[in-house]
This record gives structure tokens, C-alpha cells and sequence, in this order.
């Protein structure tokens, strides 16, 4: 009988497989924790795991050669190794006072979150093909794993030590109260607890910036590639900020963390599976045209009510009515305007092609030769739509 490749289709089905069942378990756990599983435990919210595991089956399955598959299932699987981890040891240690089995397994694992976020790092480290840049980038590597082995063998050993000393104290969420980084008698690991967030969060940024500049660079396919990265890093960190900042309104917080959350996933799975790949201009240019309009139309109506409320004093919902018109019949011209501005700067191709089609448009006005029209007409398509092949027929007289 044969063994099983790692990086094998039939690896990846294991793994699925494992997942899906820690994704399971997450339900009957949280139950027993009696916390709400969306909230997520020690960790982030199990959806967040499955969403990176997803897209890394999916890559690993149709790319089995790319190693960010792998690293996304990596991941998904310490995460939610973490968030079940998270919900046992609050059922066992501050719910039971240590009387299920395995809590102490359980207590071990839970700091998985730190390979999880290491995974997160390397994916941008190794976009979009699961290699280094360059050589000169093995140093950022090296930098990279040594923290984080550090932390992740600190907090096994002082898991050990208070497992052995029976004095297991854990908080809401499941994080043992001694890996805080400011519990007395652990000075070394109060050292190391306030180095490796820093650390890993300035690798994070360099590897961006990374990319940043190779995105200056690059050409083609891997331009495009880097456009879906980027859009998807700045999406992640506006919805994760805009979740932080709105926490007094959850349903609006929770819609704005989940979009950030999922952005990274989707983003990486569509830039190396190439699918729709050329679509990333349209979108990032309708995004910003809309959010600039919806700005707009805000402030003018906003503005609008207050003239007519605050000013002349008209307190009716005539007052109301006329702004809300008012900001209606303003929707389609300001659109096209702004669209017309956004494309000219990060959709030019398309920008370049009206504009292609616009002179063509005028040229034909004054176009009395047939031949001259086709070769023209041909010339404009060409450029307008860059086809592979092109030909023109002429209905005869």
C-alpha cells in the first residue's frame, strides 16, 4: 500500500476531513463553555478558520505544487484547534474546576492562535506562487519562525509548570492567566511576551511592503495578481478598524469584521486560481466610485435637511421628502461623473477604451469611404478590446 504524499490530493481530503470535524465539534463545545460561538473563544471566530480552510482546499486541491493551499490549511487547522481548545478549557477549568478528562491537553493546545497568525504571515510573505521573492527575503524568514518558535516553546513550558503545580487559572476565554506577560516570577517570558507581537506585526508590514514595491515591477498576470492582494489586504484593514472602532453597535461592528476577515481568503484564492482575474480594475474602481458618491449624496442630504429644518424652520415632512428627491435626481449625473474620474486613475484601461470608442464615434460622423470606415472601425476595436482574432464584414448592396 502506498504512502500518502503531503501535498497529494488525498492529503488534502484527510486534512478537509480533519477540519470539518474540528469545525463540528466547535458547536457542541461552545455549548458546554455556554459562550456564543460566533463571538469565537480564545481565538477568532471559528467562521474565520473555516473561511481560510476553504480556500485553502480549494488551492491545495487545484494547485497541489503552491504551498500557500498548505499554509492555509495550516491555519485554518491550528485556529480552530484553538477556538475548540479555548471553549474545553473554559468548560473544564472555569466552569468544572479541572473535572473533565484531557483539560490539560486541551490547555496546551489552546495557545495555537500563534502558528495560526505565523501561516497569516507567511502568505503574504510567499504570494503569489509559495516562494521568496528573492534570496535576499530568507533573512525575514529566519526572523519570522525564530520568534515565533520562541513564543510558541515559552508558553508549552509554562503550560507544563503550572499543569504540574495544579494551579490552572484560566480567563473568560480560555487563555491561561500566566501567558499574559505580566504575571511575577515569569520575567523572561514577560520579556519575550512583549516582543513577539511587535516583531511579528513589523515582519507583517515589511512583507507587505514587500509586495508593494514588486507590485511597481510587475507586468501581466502577476500585476494583476498583486492588485487582488493589495485590494484585499486594504479591505481587511478598513473592515477589521471599522469593527474595532464601531463596538457599541455589534450587528454593524460584526458586518464590518466579517467582510475584513474574509477579504485576505477570497483575495488570494481568486489571484492564484486566476479566476476573473482581469475583473480586479472594474471592481476597485465601482467600489470607490460608490463610496465616493454614497459620501456625497450623504453630505448633500444631510446638508439639505439641515437648510431646510434648522434655517428657514420648515419642521415638516415636506422638508424631508424635497432633500430625499433632491439627493435622488443627483444619484445618476454625479455617478458618471465620479465613475468618469475614478477610471481615468485606477481603471485606465477601460477609461482608455471609451475614449477610444469616443473619437471613433466623432470620426465617423464625417466618414464618407467605406474602406476607410472598416479599417478604421477595425483599428478601434483593436485597440478598444485587444482581440485575438478580428475580422469585418460588409453586408453588399
Amino acid at each position: 500500500m502506498g504512502s500518502i504524499r503531503l501535498t497529494s490530493r488525498a492529503a488534502c481530503l484527510v486534512i478537509g476531513g480533519v477540519l470539518l470535524a474540528l469545525f463540528a465539534a466547535a458547536v457542541p463545545l461552545s455549548g458546554l463553555a455556554h459562550q456564543n460561538m460566533n463571538a469565537g473563544g480564545g481565538g477568532v471566530p471559528v467562521w474565520v478558520s473555516a473561511a481560510f480552510g476553504a480556500a485553502g482546499f480549494v488551492l491545495a486541491w487545484r494547485r497541489p505544487g503552491n504551498a500557500l493551499g498548505w499554509i492555509m490549511l495550516a491555519g485554518a487547522f491550528f485556529g480552530a484547534v484553538t477556538e475548540d481548545a479555548s471553549y474545553y478549557t473554559v468548560a473544564d477549568y472555569g466552569l468544572r474546576h479541572g473535572d473533565l478528562p484531557l483539560g490539560g491537553v486541551a490547555l496546551l493546545a489552546q495557545p495555537g492562535w500563534a502558528p495560526a497568525i505565523v501561516c497569516f504571515g507567511l502568505l503574504l510573505l510567499l504570494f503569489p506562487d509559495g516562494r521568496l521573492p528573492a534570496a535576499r527575503w530568507q533573512w525575514l524568514v529566519g526572523v519570522y519562525v525564530t520568534v515565533a518558535l520562541v513564543w510558541i516553546t515559552g508558553a508549552i513550558v509554562i503550560t507544563a509548570s503550572v499543569l504540574a503545580s495544579h494551579h490552572v487559572r484560566v480567563d473568560s476565554s480560555g487563555n491561561l492567566l500566566q501567558l499574559n506577560g505580566n504575571t511575577s516570577g515569569y520575567g523572561w517570558w514577560n520579556l519575550v511576551q512583549n516582543l513577539f507581537f511587535p516583531l511579528l506585526l513589523a515582519c507583517w508590514l515589511v512583507s507587505l511592503a514587500g509586495q508593494a514595491l514588486s507590485f511597481r515591477r510587475s507586468s501581466g498576470i502577476r500585476r494583476q495578481q498583486l492588485k487582488w492582494l493589495l485590494a484585499g489586504s486594504a479591505v481587511a484593514l478598513v473592515g477589521i478598524a471599522l469593527g474595532i472602532l464601531l463596538r457599541g453597535l455589534p450587528w454593524l461592528s460584526g458586518a464590518f469584521g466579517a467582510i475584513g476577515f474574509l477579504a485576505v481568503p477570497v483575495s488570494i484564492g481568486v489571484a492564484v486560481l486566476r479566476y476573473r482575474l482581469f475583473d480586479i480594475d472594474r471592481i476597485v474602481s465601482r467600489t470607490l466610485a460608490y463610496a465616493i458618491v454614497t459620501g456625497l449624496l450623504v453630505g448633500v442630504y444631510a446638508g439639505l435637511v439641515l437648510l431646510t429644518t434648522e434655517v428657514f424652520g420648515f419642521h415638516t415632512p415636506v422638508a424631508v421628502a424635497a432633500s430625499t428627491l433632491a439627493a435622488a435626481a443627483l444619484f445618476s449625473p454625479v455617478r458618471r461623473r465620479v465613475q468618469r474620474l475614478v477610471d481615468r486613475r485606477f481603471n485606465r484601461a477601460r477609461y482608455d477604451a471609451e475614449a477610444t470608442v469616443a473619437a471613433f464615434a466623432d470620426r465617423l460622423k464625417d466618414a464618407v469611404n467605406v474602406d476607410a470606415a472598416r479599417d478604421d472601425l477595425a483599428q478601434t476595436v483593436h485597440e478598444a478590446l485587444e482581440p485575438a482574432h478580428l475580422s469585418v464584414w460588409v453586408s453588399p448592396r
